[in-house]
């Protein structure tokens, strides 16, 4: 992902705001790009909530449901990519909330894209996506009115 912040020029949305968490499950320990990204969408006008380093699948999905967010941004490098991602939109289905927007990003190879899909991973960003393209989608794919 891009660490230019070019989405500051974007305008705020009318109405209620989307409300963002941002995790890093998994012992991955670099979280620039999970921060570049937490700060894009909060200068676009979002709420966001970065939960930090080494949260489990559990704490990211508490976390979402406390927060009453409308989407979940999952930032994978560590290759255990397809077990987080699973895990998280299990946890999210066991607890009734699936209507909260999962999406990601990280190295993850364009063959995993498709089941990522299948299992329920509304986008994947890989790197050289812009800050501006995951705002844009972001506005495009979540209604902060569900």
């Amino acid at each position: 992902m891009s660490d230019q912040s070019e989405s500051a020029d974007l305008p705020e949305q009318p109405g209620s705001p989307i409300r963002v968490v941002v995790a890093k499950p998994g012992l991955d320990g670099h979280d620039r790009g999970a921060k570049v990204v937490a700060r894009a969408l909060r200068d676009a006008g979002m709420e966001v909530v970065y939960t930090g380093l080494h949260q489990t699948p559990e704490q990211i999905v508490e976390a979402a449901i406390q927060e009453d967010a409308d989407v979940v941004g999952l930032s994978v490098l560590s290759g255990a990519h397809m077990t987080l991602f699973a895990k998280v939109i299990d946890l999210l289905k066991t607890r009734d909330a699936t209507d909260i927007v999962v999406f990601g990003g990280g190295i993850i190879p364009d063959d995993d894209l498709p089941e990522l899909e299948r299992m329920g991973v509304a986008k994947v960003f890989t790197p050289g996506a812009t800050t501006t393209e995951i705002v844009e989608w972001v506005r495009a794919n979540v209604d902060p009115n569900r």
